[in-house]
């Protein structure tokens, strides 16, 4: 992390109390902040912005689908797709020797979307 220059920081110390309290009172709770940092957090990687976007139609698919998707490996798909799915974002299921997955919550999808949206604007 770098060092702040002094033209970055206040000089002197004060605060407006009226504002900070204001503000103090329409944060959200830590177990919110909680969840979005997880969402925010899955969203950091490119590939896994690649998979949720995926599934944002709200099919279910397997691992060998995504693999062949992203053009990665099976491994790597795997990997990404355990990480969302150890952040419950991502439910599973076992249909014999395959494992499907799908979103757990559409929300994320629309997270994502909407995201998109306004950067393409």
């Amino acid at each position: 992390m770098t060092k702040p220059k002094p033209s970055d920081i206040c000089q002197i110390r004060c605060f407006n109390v009226e504002l900070v309290t204001q503000v103090n009172q329409t944060l959200p709770g830590d177990d919110l902040l909680e969840e979005a940092q997880i969402v925010f957090g899955a969203l950091a990687d490119k590939s896994r912005l690649k998979i949720l976007y995926a599934f944002s139609n709200g099919e279910e698919l397997c691992v060998c689908d995504v693999a062949s998707l992203l053009e990665i490996s099976i491994a790597t798909a795997s990997h990404h797709l355990r990480k969302l799915r150890d952040l419950k974002i991502l439910k599973y299921r076992n249909d014999g020797k395959l494992a499907y997955y799908s979103l757990r919550d559409q929300r994320v999808a629309e997270i994502l979307c909407h995201a998109l949206k306004q950067l393409a604007e």
